[in-house]
């Protein structure tokens, strides 16, 4: 029973979803809608025979859909939230989740050991260029300073 459901499912997914596109409005819920379309329809094949499982898809999605309806209109007449109180639930978290805190970390670990393995006078240009912001021409003058008070000691 569970094959020629699965092939009936198929063969008629494309008219189920546009039947309960119709009633919800919203791509995401009609494919929710058909997923448990699908699990209802196989759980009663598993009890009893269906005579027209076609049939029975479509009135169950067609159900589906209206009480997904009915719910979503219920829930708007009673659960109303002013403008000022949903403002802030819409404002998103500032502080990063344990897995970005992760990834930054490892990215942080990663440029230490690149700069690491640069020689001390590329690892000088690169922090002073990139870390304080100086222009090469300044980073040359700063290190051709710097040399030749060396040279001279």
């Amino acid at each position: 029973m569970s094959a020629s459901l699965n092939a009936i499912y198929l063969d008629q997914r494309r008219s189920l979803l546009w039947r309960a596109l119709r009633i919800v409005r919203d791509v995401a819920t009609a494919e929710d809608v058909l997923q448990e379309s699908y699990l209802r329809a196989h759980k009663a094949a598993e009890k009893a025979p269906i005579e027209n499982i076609g049939a029975f898809l479509h009135r169950t999605a067609q159900n589906l859909a209206l009480d997904h309806v009915r719910r979503r209109k219920t829930k708007e007449r009673f659960e109303y939230i002013p403008a000022y109180a949903a403002e802030p639930l819409e404002v998103p978290c500032q502080t990063p989740s344990a897995e970005d805190r992760l990834i930054q970390q490892e990215r942080l670990n990663q440029v230490k050991a690149a700069l690491d393995a640069l020689p001390e006078r590329a690892r000088q240009v690169w922090t002073l260029n990139r870390v304080e912001g100086w222009p090469y021409p300044k980073i040359a003058k700063h290190l051709a300073c710097r040399r030749a008070r060396f040279s001279t000691i």
